[in-house]
């Protein structure tokens, strides 16, 4: 996994909970990088498992609830960093819709080795978008908080419905409607 995930991770954790649960996270965890990251560095996906469920222990927050709180944290990375994706975009439909056709492939253009979700687009209606995510990594409540943080971006309100499609977490279907 990139190191931008890491960084951005503690510097979530930081800003939610302070700079001591950050330094608790680093010596507490059996880290084979010994909790130093770079963001172009890439880390086994395992030491993030780690940190998230020591930051559950200390926060005493559920899993899925930091995982989306930490996709509104990342959404707000991208923006500031990457500003050419948002733009020319009218909606969060325009962004969503186009992960897999021009935003991932720019990720892997800065990282090459990244290992990305996948996601199959359907837009239903004007105001409807379905979104099957893929992800040996089952992140999806990563994924929703990203949606949700996207829907804020432009100041959009509406609902997001999620189906888990298989039984372990690594296809899931998010149904993201518009309301006025």
């Amino acid at each position: 996994m990139k190191g931008v995930v890491f960084t951005e991770y503690l510097e979530f954790v930081e800003k939610s909970f302070g700079y001591d649960m950050v330094d608790q996270l680093i010596t507490s965890c059996d880290l084979k990088s010994g909790g130093i990251y770079t963001a172009v560095g890439s880390y086994e996906f395992i030491e993030l498992v780690q940190l998230l469920t020591k930051t559950c222990e200390l926060s005493h927050k559920q899993p899925e609830y930091l995982l989306r709180k930490f996709g509104w944290h990342l959404f707000g990375f991208f923006t500031e960093g990457y500003p050419q994706f948002f733009t020319t975009a009218q909606s969060s439909f325009d962004i969503l819709s186009t992960l897999d056709d021009k935003i991932h492939p720019e990720v892997l253009k800065l990282y090459p080795d990244a290992e990305l979700p996948k996601f199959e687009i359907e837009r239903k209606e004007e105001d409807m978008l379905v979104m099957v995510y893929r992800s040996s990594r089952k992140m999806s409540d990563f994924a929703e908080g990203l949606i949700e943080a996207c829907q804020n971006h432009f100041k959009e309100k509406g609902t997001i419905e999620t189906e888990q499609l298989d039984a372990h977490g690594e296809v899931v279907r998010f149904t993201v409607t518009k309301t006025p």
